[in-house]
């Protein structure tokens, strides 16, 4: 990865930037180049691009990024490791809730997609990806939370076709106004900042911490359960039907008369 020294908030080209945003013209992957500065970066900074040119998703999968995609990462510092598993849900919920106060109109449409998809009417209109980078004898760890939402993406110019897609929208053919990149990236560190306390290594009782009072809005927003869905393991396939999230974040599949919960895996509509 090209070296690009850190852009001060004080920058001249945009002396408005807040103290928290690192802002970029361009750069590989806004994760990479975050865990790359981690000694020099502090909870809750911001890196943002315009353009990401070899962006990563789940899975060691691409994260196509052509223009009009909004991408960023939030640095997330002193979380329990053992609430981890539970943190993408988590964010695609803060992800949720910022578009919708941004969007009113989109308001009770957003769903996710286990296990770090934003959903609308089953279009991939968000995608997370959260990477731990440190630990310490005390417990403490780092997560990077990279976020793409495909904020203003005209998909045909792009050149690409639905494999690569995966059945992808864009936030402008919805919204009858879409927010500026400084506007999302608020709100988005504003719900993020709530979901590092609920999942930090302060001592809470187990129903006040991770996912636990997410719960009932994870549930609400599930956008699979009911359906048949394919869970493509790295050595089989498994078909049943989805039959909710669990406590630790893991996916509930009925497979006939059991229950089964998977902690990963490619998910598909069956």
């Amino acid at each position: 990865m090209s070296e690009q020294p850190l852009i001060p908030p004080e920058s001249t080209d945009r002396p408005n930037l807040p103290h928290w945003l690192y802002s970029l013209e361009t750069c590989e992957s806004t994760n990479s180049w975050a865990i790359a500065r981690a000694a020099k970066l502090h909870h809750g900074d911001v890196i943002f691009t315009k353009q990401q040119t070899s962006g990563r998703g789940q899975h060691g999968r691409i994260w196509y990024s052509p223009p009009g995609v909004f991408t960023a990462s939030f640095v997330l510092d002193n979380l329990n490791p053992n609430l981890l598993p539970g943190l993408s849900l988590a964010v695609g919920l803060a992800v949720i809730y910022a578009i919708e106060d941004l969007v009113p109109e989109c308001r009770d449409m957003l769903r996710l997609k286990w296990p770090n998809d934003v959903w609308i009417d089953r279009h991939k209109l968000a995608g997370i990806l959260c990477e731990a980078t440190s630990s310490n004898v005390s417990g403490k760890t780092r997560a990077v939370v990279g976020i793409g939402l495909n904020r203003c993406v005209d998909f045909a110019a792009a050149g690409l076709d639905e494999r690569d897609l995966g059945n992808a929208v864009s936030l402008h053919s919805i919204a009858t106004k879409v927010p500026d990149e400084l506007c999302l990236l608020d709100r988005l560190r504003h719900y993020l900042l709530e979901l590092a306390d609920m999942f930090s290594t302060t001592d809470k009782p187990a129903q006040k911490s991770g996912l636990a009072l997410l719960l009932p809005e994870l549930c609400r927003r599930d956008g699979l359960i009911g359906c048949n869905v394919a869970i493509e393991l790295s050595s089989e396939t498994i078909c049943g039907k989805a039959a909710g999230i669990d406590g630790s974040g893991r996916l509930l599949v009925c497979l006939g008369d059991r229950i089964q919960a998977f902690t990963s895996g490619r998910v598909r509509l069956n």
